[in-house]
């Protein structure tokens, strides 16, 4: 006779994570440290979108200031995915320090180039967390991952775009009010061809 395990009494033991949450598969400890580690990456990257959008404003350029006060934004709401997907996975959520991010920047094409390489590091650890993932066998962490990386990715082209235009412009106070001004009705998207 099979016992259910929706009988009545003694029932299954079930496994909890540290919080006393209830799991159904333990996450392995490399793949947890690399969860915790991108959750503060996006912090941080919140944090420097937030004084890169202070340092337009200070500058008259809305459109800009605008456009990175969003991404700031968008960026905390990824750190909540990931923490939300720890809990639902019976993880505790540590939040680690940030550090102050930059403030100081001699140019809007210095600024760009920073925004893209830090769009390409957070692209480079979801990689890294979907490597570790598919080795342990997690389906739910890849399955997690995969909106998220498509969102990355597209994250990562824009700021190529922007960076693009903002270097064809060569520093022209006429082309950067443009771009500005587009920012601000948020048309930044990149071409599309298809």
């Amino acid at each position: 006779m099979v016992q259910s395990p929706f009988q009545i009494g003694a029932g299954p033991r079930v496994a909890t994570g540290p919080a006393g949450r209830a799991m159904a598969q333990p996450m392995d400890p490399d793949l947890l440290e690399g969860l915790k580690h991108h959750l503060t990456m996006e912090r941080q990257a919140s944090a420097a979108y937030w004084a890169l959008a202070l340092w337009f404003a200070e500058r008259e350029l809305r459109g800009f200031a605008h456009y990175l006060r969003h991404e700031a934004a968008d960026e905390q709401h990824h750190a909540g995915l990931v923490a939300d997907y720890l809990i639902a996975r019976g993880q505790t959520v540590q939040l680690e320090p940030i550090a102050a991010p930059r403030q100081q920047w001699s140019d809007a094409e210095e600024i760009f180039a920073a925004v893209f390489q830090m769009e390409a590091d957070v692209t480079t650890s979801l990689q890294q967390l979907y490597a570790l993932a598919e080795r342990g066998g997690d389906v739910r962490t890849t399955v997690f991952l995969d909106p998220i990386v498509q969102g990355q990715i597209e994250s990562e082209h824009q700021a190529a775009h922007l960076l693009g235009r903002i270097r064809f412009a060569q520093g022209d106070p006429a082309a950067l009010l443009v771009i500005d001004g587009e920012l601000g009705a948020d048309r930044h998207e990149p071409a599309s061809m298809a």
